[in-house]
């Protein structure tokens, strides 16, 4: 009788490659279930936030006690600091013009010549780098704004 060798042989290289393929998918799936997991780490707890004492502090950087009760004055704002000039268009032969004017650190707002800029307060005229603010157009400037000097 004659058997054929080759089948022999196929049908074990095809028994050992399912069987290493077995074991090739215990060993992946024992490997990937006995990981820990990257979702379940310990959260981090945040110490709570100190509040200084603004007054201990002081005393630390060399500031006077001030009588119980009383508070500290708090700084007034000057005229001039209130205001800051970032732009001019001035209207050298009308005399009119516009003013890009800070108010209160707030965003700058364009102001015209005999514009109310704020409480008792009016654009007077303009320069090529300033800006006069008065009481009313007539009267004597109260305030003379300056452009900044370019760096």
């Amino acid at each position: 009788m004659v058997t054929n060798s080759h089948s022999k042989w196929g049908v074990r290289l095809g028994t050992l490659a399912l069987w290493a393929a077995a074991g090739a998918s215990v060993v992946f799936w024992g490997l990937r279930l006995s990981a820990p997991a990257a979702g379940t780490a310990a959260p981090v707890v945040l110490p709570a936030a100190v509040a200084p004492d603004a007054q201990a502090l002081a005393r630390l950087l060399g500031a006077v006690p001030s009588v119980a009760g009383a508070a500290p004055a708090a700084p007034v704002p000057t005229l001039a600091s209130r205001f800051a000039l970032i732009g001019v268009l001035s209207g050298r032969t009308s005399g009119g013009g516009a003013a890009l004017i800070v108010v209160d650190g707030k965003p700058a707002k364009p102001f015209r010549v005999g514009a109310a800029v704020d409480e008792g307060l009016v654009l007077q005229a303009l320069g090529p780098r300033q800006a006069q603010l008065g009481g009313s157009m007539d009267g004597p400037a109260t305030l003379t704004l300056d452009m900044p000097l370019k760096n």
